[in-house]
């Protein structure tokens, strides 16, 4: 059949050095196997590209590429190796796959588009009818191909955030760039030592270009940040703090909603959701309902009122206004002896200098938030990961930004 040799001679695009020998239709299910042959009068060594004499050819290999058709095809060949005075004996790089893949450089990078289009794993392997580890292998590939091509240029505000990963308080550390809107490196733990290691994968030069990292009031972070980003300022989440806040105002409520029940008050059962809602966001009804609750003047709605009050904090402007609003904040809860706001307030007024550096840079962790749920989402379709590698390789493929494009 040689119109179809050179039909697929002229598809596959190959060098001068290879020619497709043979063209089948495989009887053992609906595959077209194409047999290739090195006609080359030499060959270069993989590892230093000098020219070497042919010293055999490799067994038969195979490797999977674009359909033809509803046909699978793959591309069969017996590879030359390479006698190299310096690195002995090697199997040549063929020109259409990278080492040691068993696909096409067409066909990784079919499969790396659809793995970014598809939800999970399963979904990709459906449609490019592979099993699941194949697949995952293509994707590990990617990342670290993807890791490999970032630049080193200086990165000026950095996220530290923790997602878990396991029942039973087990969490990997995550380090964003702030504005680039990405995922930069997964750490399995939330430990001191895991923070160092993050930030030292960066290189001396980028980490002294960091001017602000935001993170939560957790020690172990801010401990890796002075000692190895001592120029950078720490700047406490406003995210993170809103969350201590509601936290404080539902222990309030959950307090109060005993002690009303126990005298037959049914007033707060059922109204958790009511005091998390900011009032901007609240339909008419459930604003009439608040304002209802608002009127029995519980204590649950005066630490809602400090609550809400301390959003004006963050628009304040500058860093003197703000500790001036700070100080009347705290007199006002003090005021009030409710102990879960007291216990928040203190919190903050440990960690005051690092709140107020907001109002330097006026960067939060917002974007850590975004990526954080975008990260929920994969791994609910995942159904969960048994290995920090997996959770670890898809946090970097969907939300590294990595460059992952094939060539060759």
């Amino acid at each position: 059949m040689p119109s179809l040799i050179t039909h697929y001679q002229q598809l596959l695009g190959l060098p001068e050095t290879w020619k497709v020998s043979d063209v089948r239709l495989s009887t053992s299910g609906p595959r077209i196997e194409i047999h290739l042959e090195y006609i080359g009068p030499k060959v270069e060594c993989p590892e230093c590209g000098k020219a070497g004499r042919i010293y055999d050819l490799a067994p038969e290999q195979r490797w999977r590429h674009l359909d033809t058709m509803e046909y699978e095809t793959h591309l069969i060949a017996r590879v030359p190796r390479c006698e190299c005075k310096e690195h002995r004996i090697k199997t040549i790089q063929v020109p259409w796959a990278t080492r040691y893949s068993r696909y096409t450089l067409k066909f990784e990078a079919l499969a790396v588009e659809l793995l970014q289009e598809c939800s999970s794993i399963q979904s990709a392997s459906r449609l490019l009818r592979l099993n699941w580890h194949a697949t995952n292998e293509i994707m590990n590939r990617a990342v670290k191909r993807g890791l490999s091509r970032r630049n080193k240029e200086a990165i000026a505000h950095l996220g530290l955030d923790e997602k878990s990963f396991r029942a039973g308080h087990q969490y990997v550390t995550i380090l964003n760039d702030l504005k680039g809107g990405r995922v930069l490196e997964v750490v399995q733990s939330r430990t001191t030592d895991g923070a160092e290691a993050l930030l030292l994968s960066f290189e001396a030069s980028q980490r002294q270009g960091v001017k602000s990292i935001s993170m939560d009031m957790w020690k172990p972070f801010a401990i890796a940040a002075k000692k190895h980003l001592p120029q950078a300022d720490i700047v406490h989440d406003r995210f993170h703090i809103s969350k201590y806040l509601n936290e404080a105002v539902d222990t309030v409520r959950r307090q109060e909603s005993r002690q009303l029940h126990h005298a037959g008050d049914r007033t707060l059962i059922g109204s958790k959701f009511t005091w998390l809602r900011n009032p901007e966001n609240m339909t008419e009804s459930q604003r009439t309902s608040f304002d209802q609750l608002m009127a029995c003047e519980l204590k649950t709605g005066k630490a809602w009122s400090m609550k809400n009050m301390f959003r004006e904090f963050w628009r304040l402007g500058c860093r003197e206004s703000a500790s001036f609003f700070f100080d009347y904040w705290s007199e006002r809860v003090d005021q009030l002896a409710l102990k879960p706001m007291i216990k928040v307030k203190e919190l903050l007024k440990r960690h005051l200098d690092n709140i107020l550096n907001y109002f330097e840079h006026e960067m939060t962790n917002a974007v850590s938030e975004g990526l954080n749920s975008k990260i929920q989402l994969y791994k609910a379709s995942a159904r969960g990961f048994h290995s920090f590698h997996s959770y670890r390789i898809r946090i970097l493929f969907y939300c590294g930004k990595l460059n992952m494009a094939i060539t060759g």
